[in-house]
């Protein structure tokens, strides 16, 4: 890690007034360079924590004056680092977190730095939700940019299609609102490759009526219910309902009694309603059963023990056509199974399946957003979880032949269908540089292009997924 000169430093402190600083001198420092994931984590010049869009204007201009690396920290999720910099700035938004709603038009307005838990919580206080991430710690920021899955996505859309506004501190220091009838081309280009243009500090949200708890929680199964578990959920994607959504989670028991597979069901209706949903479920006998009628917010903990933070971790999407082929669900969950009990510091990684109602994200025009991966296509991770260092490169290479496998499949079942091979994968389940996944913006890629050019000619935001350039192509991390 190269060190920031002092004369630089003494510049930026003589100009932030209220943005607390840590410097690797600093009491605290070590603290705010954790992440989410240990492989996230490295060692910054500077970290400023503002408390207004002016501080991040006055670091954006200080950092690219002194031509020092910038990243910005929402909610440090990214397990490849793109919220750190080592030896540069990073802008570091934890401390602008407030969640604040306006009842009568029914808007959640929150900083960036924000989590889902803040904007899940001020909404629940006033009977109502936005369409916001399925693990509340995740920051609002990386999720919302990218696009946005969650628990409602069925019935509203995604994240970005909820997305009312945002004020946006650019490149050049402007600070900007970007909205239908605002700067409506950076609106554009942030409703799916936000992480390209500037640093986000507020969003506000369409949210709904969620007064009601749902119905939810996790079954478990043992590993002989694979191919019938896969059949429910297939059956849940033919017979589509917007309120119903379901995970299926590859794992060992927690109590170390071996492969389980973990279905997390939710329904935004009543018990009885919600009992029918998943009755081909329950009827399938699992050894674990917590479904109850739970407030919304309860909702996006249920995955916490699992995601919990510390330790290394590689993130790898994977993407497949349904219905999800029982057979082939069985060679990768034996195959996965095998690797993880075999090596004991594997013991709590995952494959996560999801199974959502498209149907609303698909009505959204492809054009009409930033987002290219509006189709029938599912979403899935590879969650690889270790703590030996010196494991890094293995285990990510292994993630890497486990998503190959699942690439393969997919263009098999697409070409069957006669589907187009290039369909675009999720940008927020694509981590720089993961190969398979390299079709991200589509028929969009020319428009936000010009949208770049406009609003960071110099590539100053080039972290996740930049969008190549002239420019982009000489700047790397």
């Amino acid at each position: 890690m190269s060190e920031i000169n002092t004369a630089a430093l003494e510049a930026l402190r003589s100009r932030i007034k209220s943005a607390t600083i840590y410097t690797p001198d600093s009491e605290r420092y070590k603290d705010v360079l954790v992440r989410w994931s240990d492989t996230g984590m490295k060692y910054a010049g500077v970290v400023v924590q503002p408390i207004d869009a002016l501080d991040v204007s006055i670091a954006l201009s200080w950092a690219q004056e002194y031509d020092i690396d910038l990243a910005v920290k929402c909610g440090g999720h990214s397990t490849a680092g793109t919220s750190s910099s080592d030896g540069g700035l990073v802008i570091d938004l934890s401390r602008m977190n407030k969640a604040t709603v306006d009842t009568e038009r029914k808007t959640i307005t929150a900083q960036g730095g924000a989590t889902w838990k803040e904007v899940d919580d001020a909404g629940a206080a006033h009977g109502l939700a936005a369409v916001g991430g399925t693990v509340n710690h995740t920051g609002i920021g990386g999720l919302t940019l990218g696009g946005g899955y969650g628990w409602l996505s069925g019935q509203y859309g995604l994240t970005i299609d909820n997305l009312l506004s945002a004020t946006v501190v650019l490149a050049d220091g402007r600070i900007v609102t970007a909205s239908a009838t605002e700067n409506d081309d950076l609106f554009w280009g942030l409703r799916g490759a936000g992480y390209n243009f500037g640093v986000v500090v507020d969003f506000t949200y369409q949210a709904y009526d969620q007064k009601d708890p749902v119905y939810s929680g996790l079954l478990g199964f043992t590993a002989d219910k694979l191919e019938v578990v896969m059949d429910a959920l297939n059956e849940s994607l033919a017979k589509p309902d917007s309120r119903f959504g379901a995970m299926c989670i590859f794992t060992l028991a927690p109590d170390g009694s071996g492969p389980m597979i973990i279905v997390i069901g939710f329904y935004n209706g009543p018990r009885e309603e919600g009992e029918e949903k998943l009755a081909s479920f329950t009827a399938l006998e699992p050894v674990l059963n917590t479904l109850d009628m739970i407030p919304y917010p309860v909702v996006n903990t249920l995955q916490s023990p699992q995601a919990t933070y510390g330790d290394r971790k590689s993130f790898k999407g994977i993407f497949y056509e349904p219905p999800l082929d029982p057979h082939f669900a069985r060679v990768m969950f034996n195959d996965f199974m095998a690797k993880i009990q075999g090596e004991p510091d594997l013991k709590t990684s995952a494959i996560i399946l999801e199974f959502t109602d498209m149907r609303k994200i698909c009505e959204v025009p492809l054009s009409a957003t930033a987002m290219a991966s509006r189709n029938p296509t599912q979403n899935g991770i590879i969650y690889l979880r270790w703590t030996d260092e010196s494991k890094d490169l293995e285990h990510r290479a292994w993630a890497r032949e486990v998503q190959s496998k699942w690439k393969v499949e997919l263009d098999a079942r697409t070409k069957d269908q006669g589907v187009d091979l290039s369909v675009p994968q999720y940008i927020n389940y694509a981590e720089p540089g993961d190969s398979v996944v390299s079709n991200i913006f589509g028929g969009n890629l020319e428009r936000l292009q010009e949208v770049k050019a406009k609003y960071d000619p110099k590539n100053v935001f080039h972290k996740m997924q930049p969008i190549p350039t002239g420019a982009s192509v000489s700047k790397k991390e």
